[in-house]
Parts: C-alpha cells; structure tokens; sequence
C-alpha cells in the first residue's frame, strides 16, 4: 500500500489545482483529452493499419509479388509505424488537450518510466501497464492512448530499450489504455475492481501475442521434435497454417511463461492498489474540471484601515 499512496499523493500533489466551478457530484466528467469525430475517425483507421502491420505475415502471398518485396515488408512497416503514431498523437493534441491534461500525461508518463525498471519484465513481471489501465479508465480512451504511447516511449529510454520495436510497444500499450477508457462507466466498487483485473489480464495476453506476431517473421528453424510442421514462418502458407504454427510458437515461448508472470503482476497490482490510485485520480479529475475555461475571481477587495 506505501506504493500505491506515494502514487497517489505525487499525482495530486503535482497536478491538481483548484478551479472555480460548480461543486464536483457523481456524475461521470468526460475524458481529459476530447475525442472528436475527426479524431475518432483517425483512431479507427490507425487502429485498422496498425492491426495491419502486425498481421501481414498471415496474409502476405508471395505469388502475387516477388519474394523481394515480401521480404522487405516488415521493414517497410517499422518506416510506417513511427509515422502513423506521430499522426495520431498530433491529431489527439489538436484543440483536444489542454494544459492540465498535459500536466497529468507528463506526470503519469514520468511514474510510468520509473516503475518500469523495478520488474524490467524479468520472469514477466512488468509495472508499467496497472497504471496505464487505470489511468485510461479515469481519464477516458483518448489520454488512455496517449498515455500508453508515451509511457512505452520515456520507459524506453530510461531502460535502454530504444529499437525497431518500440513503435509497435507502444501502439500495442495505446491501443491497452484506449480500451481501458472504453470499459462500461457505471461500475463500482469490487465489481470495477474485478472489472479491471479481466481487462488486466486479457490486455497482459494480448500484449504478449501482438509482439510476438511482430518479429516471428525474423524467427527461421525453429523445430520441435513432437511437433512436425515446424514452428517458423512459411511465406505463402495458407492462413490456417501459419496460425496454427503461430499460436503453437507463441503458446510455448511467451504465453505459457512470461505473458502469465504479466497477467499476475496486473492482477496484484489492481487488487492492491487500485483502489487507493483509482480514488486518486478520480480526486484530481475533479479538482482539474478537464476541458472547463480557467476562470480567476477578482482579488476580495480588503476594507479600509482606520
């Protein structure tokens, strides 16, 4: 718990301010950054593409096209990938993140980047995405997106994890804390909790799997004896047998082991201090008013002094 209140006293104690406005009630606030038609239309098709990107080996036939441009597909993604990020975050910044909203993203991304190292996914063990859920479920889809990108980015130069691979970490860490923002509103309580730990779970899966599917393709010779097909990418397969030999591979290297040792860090840290953080940020939103004019009220005008 002393972890969870550090959490939770640096984010109120950075970000919030009081604003003038009417007193904060029940009602659900909307998300601190503003997702707009335009903005959600540039969601989904980021979303499409970069689905996109990580799929393409179970649909790439070499017979319409030389084997040459098959083979430089993966790189020409990883070209595309860093561009389609930067678009979307531009998009989300524009008129749609105020300066509050700014301050909370650079206070969560630096929390992010600190907790990272303490697991530095040892055995699966990762600390960056409880917060990233549960800042995505206060703050709505639009931040939780922003947040992933930006937390995968920071921790990545903290860490020294800086490759080909990081924009594919984090459109797969956006993608996490969008669809935390996008869990029903109206749960509370245990049930949110509970909630929020399905989604941890199914998130620490889908995480592990996505990052797989990137550099399988990279992955040749990859041979079990009690299992004949083989294990490595065949350009030209047909899409049930790469599947098949997709979730065979990624079932024995990473979803049985480390994406397991993922779910579990998740699921602690939400049981643990997602209550404590979850209270806090709702606390901040509040305080913050995400989207509302600044307002300053002339200074009280002191009575004369005999």
């Amino acid at each position: 718990m002393t972890v969870g209140r550090s959490v939770a006293r640096s984010v109120e104690r950075l970000v919030t301010a009081p604003v003038a406005g009417p007193a904060a009630g029940p009602v659900e606030r909307p998300g601190a950054v503003r997702v707009r038609r335009r903005s959600a239309a540039v969601l989904t098709l980021a979303t499409g593409a970069g689905l996109a990107m990580f799929c393409w080996p179970l649909f790439a036939d070499p017979a319409t096209g030389s084997v040459q441009h098959v083979s430089a597909a993966p790189f020409l993604f990883m070209a595309v990938m860093p561009v389609l990020v930067v678009v979307v975050l531009a998009e989300l910044s524009d008129n749609g993140m105020d300066s509050k909203a700014l301050a909370m993203l650079g206070v969560l991304s630096a929390i992010n980047a600190a907790l990272r190292p303490l697991g530095a996914g040892t055995a699966g063990v990762e600390t960056v995405f409880f917060l990233l859920v549960l800042a995505g479920r206060v703050y709505g889809p639009g931040f939780g997106f922003v947040l992933g990108c930006t937390s995968l980015f920071t921790s990545a130069l903290v860490t020294a994890g800086v490759g080909p691979w990081l924009p594919f970490q984090m459109i797969a860490a956006a993608w996490i804390g969008m669809g935390a923002g996008l869990l029903p509103h109206r749960v509370r309580g245990r049930a949110e909790i509970a909630l929020l730990v399905g989604y941890g779970i199914v998130a620490a899966y889908g995480f592990g799997i996505l990052m797989n599917l990137f550099f399988w393709p990279f992955i040749t010779g990859v041979q079990l004896d009690t299992y004949d097909a083989g294990l490595s990418y065949v350009p030209g397969a047909p899409v049930l047998d790469n599947l098949q030999r997709f979730a065979v591979y990624t079932a024995l290297t990473s979803t049985l082991g480390w994406d397991t040792g993922r779910a579990i860090t998740n699921s602690v840290a939400l049981v643990v201090l997602g209550p404590a953080v979850l209270a806090t940020l709702r606390r901040a939103s509040r305080r913050a008013s995400y989207g509302a004019p600044t307002q300053f009220s002339p200074a009280a005008r002191q009575a004369p002094t005999p």
